[in-house]
């Protein structure tokens, strides 16, 4: 005969949970840093000509030469990239993994809006990775690794720099993606409203503009410019998602 479980029970589980999410991203990062080859010449990509974004809007030749300054300082590169692809793969089974434990203390209609919330959540996550990989970070690497003060002054761009950029701006555009699903919950019970966000736009893109100053890992006007427009565009997406009246 079963017994209901106890609070040690559901601590077991949590803590099993935890081991299996942590074991699996581990393994994720274990093959990215196998792959090191084709990892690094997605990563490095967008500091070239070469790259999809440049080829379309036909940019000029250009190529940034970035410079190694410390001796660990490509090892722990290579190790700082496959974490980050490790858990972004990983994720889909962490979340898994998470639901599977909280799912039980759920009603059927709370099932199915974790559900909606988990899967769009992370698609958003990866939209606004693949919009920062394909849109932001090649416009802020073009813009800042080719201008200049004087032409006696040449650029030298450090590999730390370049990865901390792109991870930063990567995980941050990711995550301010996550607006339409907020709103979207937000809306769901009640605490917000088409009408009460039209009325609060302007408002809103000055919060949008401090919150892009903040996550943009540089101070230059054109990345704050870059970043702004999709948190913008994804703030009017919000307001055809939620209730247009409380």
């Amino acid at each position: 005969m079963t017994g209901q479980a106890t609070f040690w029970d559901h601590l077991d589980e949590l803590r099993f949970c935890i081991l299996r999410s942590l074991g699996v991203t581990v393994l994720m990062a274990v093959v990215a840093f196998c792959l090191k080859e084709p990892l690094f010449q997605a990563v490095l990509a967008p500091r070239s000509s070469d790259f999809i974004t440049y080829r379309l809007l036909g940019a000029d030749d250009f190529e940034l030469h970035l410079i190694n300054i410390g001796l660990t300082e490509q090892f722990m590169t290579h190790l700082r990239v496959a974490l980050y692809v490790g858990l972004i793969f990983a994720l889909p089974y962490v979340l898994y993994e998470l639901f599977r434990f909280v799912s039980p203390g759920l009603y059927q209609n709370e099932r199915r809006a974790a559900y909606w919330m988990v899967g769009s959540g992370y698609t958003m996550f990866l939209l606004g990775t693949a919009v920062c990989y394909f849109l932001i970070f090649p416009f802020t690497v073009r813009f800042l690794g080719t201008y200049q003060v004087s032409t006696d002054i040449d650029s030298m761009l450090t590999l730390q720099s370049y990865i901390d950029t792109l991870i930063t701006l990567c995980f941050l555009i990711g995550i301010t993606f996550e607006l339409p699903v907020a709103c979207a919950v937000l809306g769901r019970i009640g605490l917000i409203s088409g009408s009460l966000m039209r009325q609060f736009r302007r408002h809103a893109i000055v919060a949008i503009l401090v919150v892009a100053a903040i996550i943009t890992p540089t101070t230059d006007v054109f990345t704050l410019l870059v970043v702004s427009l999709p948190i913008w565009l994804l703030y009017e997406v919000s307001i055809l998602l939620v209730p247009k009246t409380l």
